[in-house]
């Protein structure tokens, strides 16, 4: 009786933690996000985001979509490698919020560097795609 009773928790604990089908095509969305904006690509960057897209910066500048798809295909900011840690996924209704630490390496306008930020993405279910509508990095704590 404990081996099954320990078997059911286990089974629910790990289905605790799985991802629903939207969760799942969040997640999918913010790899897409992550790849283009490693590609540079203006068409991948454009279908991605929002008409209404919110960008912020951790410095506290704000961009609309037009703005954030010229500064990273014209490689203004031109993003090597992205690494996302510790990412949350939630979904609520056609809403979905996203929270991670990005990891990267850049070359902007021909400078190396790294960035070490938390980002928080809110995402808007427009048909059957999900699209950015805001973004906010912040300063992590060290």
């Amino acid at each position: 009786m404990k081996k099954i009773i320990l078997a059911l928790l286990l089974m629910s604990s790990t289905m605790l933690y799985a991802q629903n089908k939207e969760e799942q095509s969040l997640t999918a969305a913010v790899e897409k996000l992550k790849n283009a904006m490693i590609s540079g690509e203006r068409k991948a960057l454009e279908e991605v985001a929002a008409d209404d897209l919110s960008y912020g910066h951790s410095g506290g500048k704000v961009e609309d979509k037009a703005t954030f798809v010229e500064t990273i295909a014209s490689g203004k900011s031109d993003f090597v490698t992205i690494e996302l840690k510790n990412q949350t996924v939630k979904v609520t209704g056609k809403t979905g919020v996203v929270r991670h630490e990005l990891h990267a390496t850049t070359n902007d306008g021909g400078k190396p560097g790294e960035v070490h930020i938390g980002i928080m993405l809110v995402w808007q279910k427009q048909g059957k795609d999900w699209k950015l509508l805001a973004r906010q990095a912040y300063k992590l704590p060290h």
